[in-house]
């Protein structure tokens, strides 16, 4: 194993219930053709390095699965290891749902919150500090050079302990499902993929 310490971070490929606006949390929906697109764009990016790949560790949810599959169809990367601690923050029983359904279900309790907070304001959700402690154990165990492939809400929070981030900073960094996020020497590089 590498001495170094270096991760590879990747989002799962756009899913059929991302491109409809509902949060997946810890339900799953399939890759869409986009999504599948994105998947082994990563693979064809991440082939040029896979010798240097010590682990890859994935969360265990369906979409990521599939999107680990399709990326170790390009190189010889090794047999992952499904982590839960990477796994999407669930947002309890409003997994599975859009804006309009919250709101027409627990009225007014998505007043005052932003883009980015909102779901912590589920009922019976995950907190954030009860996602963030799963994700600060996590990046204390990992060594060597890492491919991670996890979620969108959960790798906002993964850079955010990366560079220690206040909870507003972490929670509005961006998202996309076309970028690699290299995080190495206390710094996270993005590597877009085309």
């Amino acid at each position: 194993m590498s001495s170094r310490r270096e991760i590879y971070l990747v989002r799962h490929g756009e899913t059929a219930w991302n491109a409809a606006g509902r949060f997946q949390g810890s339900l799953d929906s399939c890759l869409t053709e986009r999504g599948v697109a994105q998947a082994e764009a990563y693979g064809r990016q991440l082939a040029t390095i896979s010798a240097e790949i010590d682990t890859v560790i994935a969360s265990p949810l369906g979409r990521v699965r599939e999107t680990t599959a399709l990326i170790r169809s390009f190189g010889d990367f090794p047999e992952p290891q499904w982590d839960r601690r990477i796994a999407e923050v669930s947002v309890g029983s409003w997994d599975g749902l859009t804006h309009v359904d919250i709101d027409a279900q627990w009225p007014g309790l998505l007043n005052g919150t932003t883009p980015f907070d909102w779901f912590f304001r589920s009922p019976d959700g995950e907190t954030y500090d009860a996602a963030m402690a799963r994700v600060t154990e996590w990046l204390d165990t990992v060594s060597g050079v890492v491919l991670a492939v996890s979620h969108g809400l959960i790798g906002r929070l993964i850079r955010g302990a990366y560079l220690d981030l206040t909870k507003d900073d972490a929670l509005c960094l961006p998202v996309p499902q076309d970028v690699i996020w290299r995080l190495a020497d206390a710094r996270i590089e993005p590597i877009h993929v085309t």
